[in-house]
């Protein structure tokens, strides 16, 4: 057999694992191999009813490259304006540094799938057939090609003649995304004004009397790592524990659970800060959804980005870490007096961000998971194709929750579905929730925001960061695949890792210790004094369902509304030493 693309035989067939080829499978090779001489997309079809118009891929390219308007775009350039001209020019000559293999195993996965098949309803074939397998071939053979991941040659490799764009569908794709990020922007809008109310009713702390929180604390500590293997389970994984010299003992013990893909360096940041404070921290990596699940993807030892036995892992995970630390306090000399495992605080980060609010008491809600997942191919809620893997339990009662765990702050956590209202409620602990207005990877209206209007406690706490995104507040690990870039990460990541770090030492001081000094750093007047424009912080005690409601149906605000990010353009981790 003969490959239909000189650079995809070249390349992706010569670079391909054979566990990869074997997931790939026969359908990527009738997508792309074959014995009919080479072809690739020629001329882009935009339908809009009865109406049909077609544009030469090269005159597209052209533009790209030169910002020329050939007398092909002349009739559509003439509507846009100059400033849209220029995104656009902008857009087609983005490049995303994503070799062939990785995204090859992601286009596998079923939340690869259902990407496509979103895109596939918009994006057709020339004969009007679903874009489906051809936009997974011509990613797979751009980002195999030396020109690299590019729109213009996306649509140079699409492998028909012609790529039809059904522009209602596309209409109806824009409106749907309009609708939601004018809700958000209402709903941050709106949060940031109601903290601001409750600041300018409360005293400001006088600058003679103030801490620094976000600053390093009195404590030197010692780190050391472990190797546990569950009692009950096949499971083994990696922990760090910092342990801090000269504070009182024995310590409260904060557990801090990274996200899907991360792993303990992370967090380390927040892990060393809080040592310095007197906490013992530990910090312990969960396989099947770490930087080496993501590795493993990209070679062909894993099958998926997480299995949905993941969901029970990560809480059962801490839980046997506990366990395991109250053991060795008791047995070994070196950790004698040294933990206190009645007071337990746990952070996490998106599937951390689960993790900790499941400990804290919340099950998961396999009714509203089948409600929402009825309409995961429709949302734009990207998370949801995370969450709904859980469906692949077994339906048995998960109940995580941990006595010994007495407050729990979520960083960016995907909860809307997997916990739900009912389950959020019986959260009975301290709880703060850390949203991103520029998330896109879990809205915040709807993973933080309308989450943090279901929880009962009695003290609640809702983290606005103006500009933050699903990465700001992660660091970059040497074990980590991809390296988000700098749109993705956002403005000013060390400014907001110094929010967190402020932020989860006055709560846990606050909840573990009851050291009432800390409170008023968990004030909205104190969050509104230490916030900078670039990235800009809030804080909320209060919000109910019908304020929420209220805040969405009220007229849009002047201001300039915080726009999601452009899609992420993963870059390859750089060389360890």
């Amino acid at each position: 057999m003969k490959c239909l693309f000189p650079s995809f035989s070249a390349t992706v067939c010569r670079t391909l694992p054979n566990r990869a080829l074997k997931h790939l499978g026969l359908l990527a090779f009738t997508a792309v191999c074959t014995a009919a001489p080479a072809f690739g997309a020629e001329r882009i079809y935009v339908t809009y009813g009865p109406l049909e118009v077609s544009v030469p891929i090269e005159s597209l390219a052209l533009f790209a490259e030169t910002g020329k308007i050939d007398s092909n775009l002349d009739g559509f350039a003439q509507y846009a304006k100059k400033e849209q001209l220029a995104q656009i020019q902008l857009a087609l000559q983005a490049r995303a540094e994503i070799k062939a293999v990785t995204i090859a195993q992601f286009l596998y996965t079923p939340q690869g799938e259902v990407l496509l098949e979103r895109l596939g309803r918009i994006i057709q074939t020339k004969a009007r057939q679903p874009g489906f397998y051809a936009i997974r071939a011509a990613l797979i053979l751009a980002a195999a090609d030396p020109e690299g991941l590019t729109a213009i040659n996306v649509l140079r490799k699409f492998p028909t003649y012609g790529i039809r764009i059904d522009i209602a569908r596309s209409l109806g794709v824009a409106n749907e995304l309009t609708t939601l990020i004018n809700r958000s922007n209402r709903a941050i809008a709106g949060i940031v004004k109601l903290s601001e109310a409750e600041a300018a009713a409360t005293p400001a702390i006088p600058d003679g009397e103030m801490l620094q929180p976000q600053l390093p604390g009195p404590y030197t500590w010692k780190k050391s790592s472990i190797t546990l293997t569950s009692p009950n389970r096949d499971r083994t994984f990696p922990v760090d524990i910092y342990l801090p010299n000269g504070s009182p003992r024995p310590a409260p013990v904060v557990v801090i659970s990274h996200g899907l893909g991360s792993d303990r360096i992370s967090f380390e940041y927040l892990a060393k800060h809080l040592a310095s404070y007197g906490f013992a921290v530990a910090v312990p990596e969960h396989p099947g959804s770490n930087a080496q699940q993501i590795q493993d993807l990209i070679t062909g030892r894993a099958r998926d980005v997480s299995e949905p036995a993941e969901f029970v892992d990560r809480p059962l995970d801490i839980k046997d870490l506990l366990d395991y630390l109250t053991k060795l306090s008791a047995t070994n000399p070196a950790y004698r007096g040294q933990l206190d495992l009645q007071r337990v605080g746990v952070i996490g980060q998106s599937f951390g961000g689960y993790t900790a609010l499941a400990l804290g008491g919340a099950e998961i809600n396999f009714g509203q998971l089948d409600k929402d997942c009825r309409l995961e191919n429709e949302s734009w809620n990207i998370s949801l194709l995370l969450q709904c893997r859980a469906r692949g339990l077994n339906r048995s009662q998960y109940n995580f929750g941990d006595p010994r765990v007495k407050a729990a702050i979520a960083i960016n956590p995907i909860i809307s579905s997997i916990l739900g209202e009912t389950n959020l409620s019986k959260i009975q602990i301290p709880v703060m929730v850390i949203a991103g207005s520029a998330d896109t990877v879990a809205p915040a209206l709807l993973e933080q925001i309308q989450p943090f209007t279901w929880l009962t406690s009695a003290n609640k706490y809702l983290v606005m960061m103006n500009n933050g995104t699903h990465f700001s507040t992660i660091d970059q690990s040497p074990q980590s695949v991809f390296r988000p870039p700098t749109a993705a990460i956002g403005p000013e990541p060390a400014l907001a890792r110094r929010y967190v770090n402020g932020l989860s030492l006055a709560f846990m001081k606050s909840y573990l210790n009851n050291e009432s000094q800390f409170r008023p750093y968990l004030e909205p007047v104190y969050a509104q004094t230490i916030s900078r424009d670039s990235l800009g912080l809030r804080i909320l005690r209060s919000l109910t369902p019908v304020q929420l409601q209220q805040l969405l149906t009220s007229s849009p605000q002047p201001s300039r509304p915080a726009s999601p990010p452009p899609i992420p353009e993963a870059q390859p981790a750089p060389a360890r030493p």
